[in-house]
């Protein structure tokens, strides 16, 4: 995963906190669910990206191991 990425999805979650915590503060729920949604998206975008460094690496080492 690219430190763009993880810069991104740690922006999602950072920011869906924000959003909850300040529907909790001024009794909005709609934002506060939004706040939610979106820390829900930053880690969901986490474990795609860590599932497809998962893929990388064992195709990698399977590479790596043909060439043996």
């Amino acid at each position: 995963m690219g430190d763009e990425d993880r810069f991104e999805n740690t922006k999602d979650k950072v920011g869906g906190k924000f959003n909850e915590a300040a529907g909790k503060v001024t009794g909005d729920k709609q934002q506060e669910t939004e706040g939610k949604a979106q820390q829900s998206k930053g880690a969901m975008k986490d474990k795609v990206e860590d599932a497809k460094d998962s893929v990388k690496g064992a195709f990698d080492g399977l590479k790596g191991d043909g060439k043996k």
